[in-house]
């Protein structure tokens, strides 16, 4: 039968514990640089995606009726001559 050391019992405990705060102060680095990531984004007025994604739709259907108004006047204008 094998015995376990007191020794090794309490080295074993220390490690895992370590490893707990390890975790810990690695979770809340990664909160303060996001945080800090997020603030210094919207300090110069960088867009979301979504809103790049409104605008640019916005875009193309706007090239879109232009693209059918320059027909129209197209056709308009061979029927004028």
């Amino acid at each position: 039968m094998q015995t376990r050391s007191k020794f090794l019992d309490d080295i074993s405990q220390l490690m895992t514990n370590a490893m707990g705060v390890a975790q810990g102060a690695r979770t809340e680095a990664e909160t303060a640089v996001k945080s800090l990531m997020d603030r210094w984004m919207a300090d110069r007025d960088f867009v979301s995606r979504e809103e790049f994604d409104a605008v640019r739709a916005m875009a193309q259907k706007a090239r879109e009726e232009n693209a059918a108004l320059e027909a129209r006047i197209a056709a308009l204008e061979a029927k004028l001559k």
